[in-house]
This record gives structure tokens, C-alpha cells and sequence, in this order.
């Protein structure tokens, strides 16, 4: 009698401790490592804040300290600039065409962006530390709400919009690590980089049909998609990871491609096709 109970206490022990919610800290390492058993504890809990808020912020401090070493390359700089100023002309050049301004119009205000970007100083400081959160952050929403509609209604699995946040949000480290990454590539190669994309490295412009193609081929962005399948799977308490990783991957793609031809459509909006 007595060895059977010590057989079946080492047991319950065991189920115990698969019990106790992870720290901050495992989750982070589980992103790396072992993603789909950290999700599947994870999903065991109420869905944290802090599991998508800390590594949102660290992606938007690494975002904004990557613009202000860029600015302060004075070839890199230059690069963004002419970057900048290309697509502003190609957008004041098609106003001219339509008659909505005159020629010389165009000159001086292309000639106006020039001297403000070249400057540069608090002003862009200020823009960038302001307007870098507000933008990540907007996009963390609508995307999250985005791939909720997949993983609920699409995917019918049961979870909210707070554990769609978690999934996509803890993932995030994936992209700090890209982001530092195209830092180091880019004061390494005294090169504009913005980003790690087959593209990227051969520096193909993203507006071309090619171009958009191997800009997807980015093994960080891929990375990051197929753990966030994982995650929303676990999550949404799925055992086919494989749908949820096809139908993110598959969302991506129909976004990109949406955006793609917006840019292509709106010459303003050229940013949208990287």
C-alpha cells in the first residue's frame, strides 16, 4: 500500500507544477525555443498585458534608436533622403501632369522636402519618438483584430481579441532581433537596409513585381509568421497548428499584396510596398 502511494505522488507533483504560470522571462525564451509547448501553458491562464505591451515597446525603442543611428550616418542619411525625395517628385510630378500644379510648383516644394530632411534635427527627433509608437501601436490593433476574425470565426476557434494580442504580440521579440540585425547590416555595409529580405540585401526596389516577391522572402518575417501560428493556434485552444499557420501566412500575403497594389495605385502611399 505505503509504495503505491509513493508511486502516484511524483504523479500529482508533476501535474502541479505544470500548474504554475510562466514568467515573463520563460515565455521570451519559449518564443525561441519550444513556442508551440509555451503557448499551450500559456494558454491555460487569462491572457497578460504584459505578454504583448512589453515586447510591443521594445520593438518600438529598438525602432526609434535604428532611425536615429541611420540619421547620424551621414551616407545612409543621404540615402534616406533621396529615398524620401524620389518618391515626394514622383508624386508632385504626377500632379503637374494631371494640371493640379504648375512645374515650378513641383521644384520648390521638392526642393522645400530636400532642405527640411537634410536639416533634419529636433524636429524629425520629435516626429520619430512620437510618431513611431502611434504607428505601431495602431497597426498592433487592427492587425490583431484582423487575425482574431481568422482564428474565430474563419478558424472557429475559441479564444478573444486579448489572447489574439498575446499571440501576436509575444513574437515580437522575433522582430526586435530583426531590427537590431538590419542596424548591424546596415552600418556594417554604410548602406540604407529596411530590412533582412532577399530583396533587401541585393537592393532591389520593393515596387517592382520582382522586387515585392523576393521582399517576402525574409527569413525573420517568415520566422516570426509561422511562431504567431503557432501561437494563435494554442491560444485558440486548436490542435491544427498547421491550418492556423497556412491561414496566417495566407492573410500576409493577401495584405501585402493589397498594399502592394495601393502603392502602385496612390504614389504617395509608395512606402506601403516594402
Amino acid at each position: 500500500m505505503e509504495e503505491r502511494q509513493n508511486q502516484e505522488a511524483p504523479k500529482m507533483s508533476s501535474v502541479e507544477q505544470e500548474e504554475f504560470e510562466m514568467s515573463h522571462t520563460d515565455k521570451l525564451v519559449g518564443v525561441f525555443s519550444e513556442p508551440g509547448t509555451t503557448f499551450s501553458k500559456m494558454s491555460k491562464f487569462p491572457p497578460k498585458t504584459a505578454d504583448w505591451v512589453i515586447p510591443i515597446l521594445i520593438v518600438i525603442v529598438v525602432s526609434i534608436f535604428s532611425q536615429f543611428l541611420m540619421m547620424n550616418n551621414p551616407t545612409i542619411k543621404m540615402a534616406i533622403v533621396e529615398k524620401q525625395v524620389a518618391a515626394a517628385e514622383k508624386s508632385l510630378n504626377d500632379a503637374v501632369a494631371k494640371g493640379q500644379i504648375t512645374q515650378a510648383q513641383a521644384d520648390q516644394q521638392v526642393e522645400s522636402i530636400r532642405d527640411r530632411m537634410e536639416q533634419g534635427g529636433a524636429i524629425q527627433l520629435i516626429g520619430s519618438l512620437v510618431g513611431t509608437p502611434i504607428a505601431v501601436f495602431l497597426f498592433f490593433f487592427i492587425a490583431s483584430g484582423v487575425f482574431w476574425v481568422l482564428a474565430k470565426f474563419v478558424l472557429h476557434g475559441e479564444g478573444t481579441y486579448k489572447e489574439a494580442m498575446v499571440a501576436y504580440g509575444l513574437p515580437h521579440y522575433i522582430t526586435a532581433i530583426q531590427l537590431i540585425i538590419t542596424i548591424i547590416a546596415a552600418l556594417a555595409m554604410n548602406k540604407l537596409f529596411s530590412g533582412t529580405s532577399v530583396a533587401d540585401f541585393m537592393g532591389m526596389e520593393k515596387n517592382t513585381i520582382t522586387g515585392f516577391v523576393l521582399g517576402k522572402l525574409d527569413v525573420f518575417t517568415i520566422w516570426f509568421y509561422v511562431v504567431f501560428g503557432i501561437g494563435l493556434a494554442k491560444m485558440f485552444k486548436s490542435n491544427n497548428t498547421q491550418k492556423y499557420i497556412l491561414g496566417v501566412i495566407a492573410v500576409w500575403l493577401v495584405f501585402s499584396l493589397l498594399f502592394f497594389a495601393l502603392a502602385k495605385s496612390v504614389p504617395f502611399l509608395s512606402f506601403l510596398a516594402g
